[in-house]
C-alpha cells in the first residue's frame, strides 16, 4: 500500500478541512505581511524623504528577507520537520512584521523588513509541503489552490485596513500581531504523516495515526543530494518548468503590485490611486476560486497553459490603454489571470517531486520567486522617466513564453499518485 492511500484512508476528511483552514490563516498573514509594502510604501516615502531608487531598494530588501528564507525552509523542512518549519518561520514573520512599525529610520525599517522577509519566504512552502502531505489524493490539487487563495483574502483585508483606518503606516505593521493566535493550533499539531514515514518507518506512521496498519506501506525513496535529484535526468524538466514559471509569475506580480499605486496615479487617477490598488486586489479572489475549479476540471498542464496566456493578454491590453476606466477594467483582468497562475503553480509544484526532496524542491521554487521579487521593483522603476506601462508588454511577452514552455514541458498530475 502506498502512503498516498494511507493519507486517503486514514487521515478524516475533517481533519484535512482543519488543515485547510488553519494553513489558510497562516497564508493570511504571511500575504498581510508582504502586501503591506503596496499600501505604505508612499507613506514611508513622504516621511523620509525617499527616492525612487531608495523606495525600490526598501521593497526589495523584503524579497532578499523572502530569498533566503526560501532557501533555508528547504534544508529545516527535511531536516527537522514540517512542524518545526512552519512554527519557526511563522514566528520571523510576526516578531519582525510588527518589530517595523517602530523603526525609526528607513536603514532598520530595511533590516526589519529583511528579517520579517525569512519568514514570509520560509512560511509559504512549509505550508504548501505540510498540506499536500496531509490531504486526499481526490481533492490535493483543488485544496492548494484554495489554500494560495487566501493570499487574496489576507491581501484585501490588508489593504482595506490600510485604506480606511487613517491611522498612518506604521499602524499597519503592528496590525500583523493579531496573528499570533495562529500559534495556539500550530503547536498542537501532530507532524506530516508522510515525513513522520520517511524518517520513522511505520511504526512511527502507526504511532501517528493511533492505530496498527495490517499492510505493508511502501517505502519512500530517499535521496541524498537533494540539488542533484532536482537536477537529474529524471526531474529535470519539472525544475525547469516549475523555476521559471515561479519567476516569471513573481516578476509580474510584484512589479506590477509593489507598484500600482504609483502607476494609477502616473495614469490621471490622482488621490484615489489606493482605493483603486484596493479594487484591482479584489480581482485575486475570483482568480485564485476559478483556479481551484479548472485545476481539477481540465488537469494542471491545461489550466497554467490557460491562466498564463491570460495574463499575457491582459498584460499587454493593460499596457495599451489610456482611458481611466478601461485601465481599471484591464487591471482588474490582469490580476484574475496573474493569481490564478500563483495558486496553479502552488498546487502543481508539490506533485511533481516526491516526499525524499520535496521540502527542498518548494524551497528552490519559492527562491526563484524571491530572485524575480528583488528585481521587480527597480525593473518598474527604470520605467518612470519614459512610460511605466511599457514594462507591461515585457510581461506579457514572459507569459506567453511560460505558456508555451508549459505546453513543452508540463505533464499532467491530476489523479496522479505522489511518491
Amino acid at each position: 500500500m502506498k502512503i498516498d492511500r494511507v493519507v486517503d484512508l486514514y487521515v478524516p476528511s475533517k481533519v484535512q478541512r482543519s488543515l485547510l483552514l488553519l494553513f489558510s490563516l497562516a497564508w493570511m498573514v504571511d500575504a498581510a505581511g508582504v502586501m503591506m509594502m503596496t499600501f505604505t510604501l508612499g507613506g514611508i516615502s513622504s516621511e523620509w524623504h525617499l527616492s525612487t531608487f531608495q523606495s525600490s531598494t526598501i521593497a526589495s530588501l523584503t524579497f532578499v528577507g523572502m530569498l533566503l528564507g526560501a532557501i533555508g525552509s528547504g534544508f529545516v523542512l527535511d531536516l527537522a520537520g514540517r512542524k518545526f518549519a512552519m512554527n519557526l518561520f511563522l514566528a520571523f514573520t510576526i516578531f519582525f512584521t510588527f518589530i517595523d512599525g517602530f523603526s525609526p529610520s528607513p536603514f532598520l525599517f530595511g533590516i526589519f523588513r529583511l528579517l520579517s522577509g525569512i519568514g514570509y519566504g520560509g512560511l509559504m512552502p512549509s505550508v504548501n509541503a505540510y498540506l499536500s502531505e496531509s490531504t486526499s489524493m481526490k481533492i490535493r490539487g483543488r485544496y492548494l489552490v484554495l489554500l494560495e487563495s487566501s493570499w487574496a483574502v489576507g491581501s484585501i483585508l490588508i489593504g482595506l485596513y490600510a485604506v480606511t483606518s487613517g491611522w498612518g503606516w506604521r499602524s499597519v505593521y503592528y496590525s500583523i500581531l493579531i496573528g499570533s493566535l495562529i500559534f495556539i493550533p500550530f503547536l498542537r499539531i501532530k507532524e506530516s504523516p508522510r515525513y513522520i514515514f520517511l524518517k520513522k518507518g511505520k511504526k512511527g506512521l502507526e504511532e501517528l495515526l493511533g492505530f496498527h496498519l495490517d499492510e505493508d506501506v511502501e517505502k519512500i525513496e530517499k535521496s541524498v543530494i537533494p540539488v542533484k535529484a532536482l537536477l537529474g535526468k529524471r526531474y529535470f524538466k519539472s525544475t525547469i518548468l516549475v523555476w521559471s514559471s515561479w519567476f516569471t509569475i513573481s516578476l509580474i506580480y510584484y512589479g506590477l503590485f509593489t507598484w500600482l499605486p504609483k502607476i494609477l496615479s502616473a495614469s490621471g487617477i490622482g488621490t484615489n490611486a489606493l482605493w483603486f490598488t484596493f479594487f484591482i486586489f479584489l480581482a485575486q479572489l475570483p482568480g485564485y476560486l476559478s483556479a481551484a475549479y479548472f485545476i481539477e476540471k481540465i488537469g494542471r498542464k491545461p489550466s497554467l497553459i490557460l491562466f498564463f496566456a491570460g495574463t499575457a493578454i491582459s498584460s499587454l491590453i493593460f499596457s495599451f490603454v489610456t482611458n481611466i476606466y478601461t485601465l481599471i477594467i484591464a487591471g482588474l483582468v490582469t490580476s484574475f489571470f496573474c493569481m490564478g497562475v500563483w495558486g496553479l503553480v502552488y498546487a502543481y509544484t508539490p506533485e511533481l517531486f516526491p516526499t525524499s526532496f520535496r521540502g527542498s524542491a518548494n524551497g528552490s521554487a519559492g527562491m526563484m520567486a524571491r530572485i524575480a521579487g528583488i528585481i521587480a521593483p527597480y525593473f518598474v522603476a527604470a520605467f518612470f522617466g519614459t512610460n511605466v506601462l511599457h514594462a507591461l508588454i515585457w510581461f506579457s511577452i514572459l507569459a506567453f513564453l511560460m505558456a508555451f514552455l508549459t505546453a513543452f514541458l508540463g505533464r499532467e498530475t491530476k489523479a496522479e499518485n505522489i511518491e
